[in-house]
Parts: structure tokens; sequence; C-alpha cells
């Protein structure tokens, strides 16, 4: 199973600064994605600080799980027909491609989780952005999800401490103001908790 460890600088951004940014991602064709999550119903994956997700492109599927380090992610990912994904995903059950996802199955239960109550909690679709700079990955995202919305500006890099300043640069560079951005998972559950509790 394909490994991969994820350090990335993140930054909300106002309409505006999305808009005034998009001009230097103009030459980049869109792509759009969709992150189906998995948790289950009590929420025991993030009680766990795990991320459970299936993305789905046009013609194909990726299952991560994103496992915390001190520094970064280590992200378990494995290619998933979309077809197959499509079946998870209306089923709200991985319990039948347990063939192909038995070793994400096994991280799992190492943290004392039971695997069969994991179930699709909803879904976040991005259309973004991205290309390769030469102080990393950048990504210019909007997000659409639970009826709400919002713009994000990834940089994904190699070293912790360069990025940091690398990030910092590049947005003092355009312009930007830095705004705490938590991982897409966290925020869509945040919104998802305030939905549950408005509607009860």
């Amino acid at each position: 199973m394909p490994t991969h460890l994820e350090i990335e600088y993140k930054s909300l951004l106002s309409m505006p600064e999305y808009e005034q940014l998009m001009k230097l991602f103009s030459h980049i064709k869109p792509v759009s994605q969709t992150n189906f999550y998995f948790d289950t119903e009590d929420l025991k994956l993030r009680e766990n600080r795990l991320a459970l997700r299936i993305r789905c492109f046009a013609t194909s599927a990726e299952m991560t799980l994103k496992v915390p380090q001190e520094v970064g992610n280590i992200e378990h990912n494995i290619d998933i027909p979309l077809n197959e994904a499509k079946s998870m995903i209306e089923n709200k059950s991985l319990s039948k491609c347990l063939q192909n996802i038995s070793s994400i199955r096994d991280i799992i239960e190492d943290h004392g989780l039971i695997f069969d109550n994991i179930t699709c909690i909803g879904s976040l679709k991005t259309t973004r952005r991205e290309y390769q700079i030469p102080i990393g990955l950048v990504a210019l995202d909007y997000n659409e999800y639970l009826g709400t919305s919002d713009y994000e500006l990834e940089l994904e890099v190699e070293d912790n401490t360069q990025g940091q300043k690398d990030f910092n640069d590049f947005l003092e560079k355009n312009g930007i103001e830095f705004r705490y951005a938590r991982s897409k998972v966290v925020r869509f559950l945040d919104t998802l908790r305030h939905k549950k509790r408005w509607n009860n």
C-alpha cells in the first residue's frame, strides 16, 4: 500500500483574495474532486485523530487514511475502481470490499476501533487548480459542503521549516492575509456538528 508523508501549509482566503490568485492560476485547468468522509456515527475515528475518505474524480477513485505524525500526516492510499467506490458510498459501508482495503482496515483496528461500524457521513466537493512551483505544490481550492463554501490556498512541501518560511513569503508577496485553516475534514465535521445541534 503506497504511503506518503504529507506536510502542508494552508490559509483560508477571502473571495477577493481567491479571485486575485486565480490570475496566477489562469493557465491551469480546474479539476473537480469530491471527498466522501467515513467515520462511525459517534466519530470514533476523529476522536483518535484519524481521517478516512474516498476521493472521487471523473474516472477514478482513491481511498486515503490519514494518520497524524509529529510533523504532518502519513497518508495510506489505495486506488479503487470508480464503480466500487460509488457502491461503498451509496451503501454507506466498506465491508463489501475488504480484500482491496484490508491494510487500511488493519490500521484502524490496531487503534481499537470497530471497522464494521464505519459509515459514510457526508461529502465535500472541491474545484482545484494546482501546479508545481519551486517552493512546492501549490493548490487553489473552492470547497462546497453542507450548504456552505470556502476558499483555500495550500502549499505541500518536503521540508517543514523551509516550507513554513516559503509559505509565509508567498502570502506576503501576493498580499494575502494569513487565516488559520483547519483541515477540510475538520471544517466539514464542525459544520456537521453545528447543523445537528441546530436541528435538535
